[in-house]
């Protein structure tokens, strides 16, 4: 089962985010890629959205895919 959590204006922007639960900021694109996204902006979400965490994966510690650390 996927992990959800909800999120709103509040909680900044996907950065902020992908910080927080998959503990790299630059991760934001695997959540965005993962809910239809294609902005880490979240001041739209006025009321709380639902959004599907892809897991924590360390072999990604580059955090943008095609970019070596």
């Amino acid at each position: 089962m996927a992990n959800t959590i909800k999120v709103t204006a509040a909680d900044g922007t996907l950065y902020h985010v992908a910080a927080r639960e998959l503990g790299d900021a630059t991760q934001w694109w695997r959540i965005a890629q993962l809910n239809g996204m294609d902005s880490p902006d979240l001041s739209g979400f006025s009321a709380p959205v639902p959004l599907v965490m892809p897991s924590v994966d360390a072999s990604l510690s580059s955090g943008v895919p095609g970019v070596s650390a």
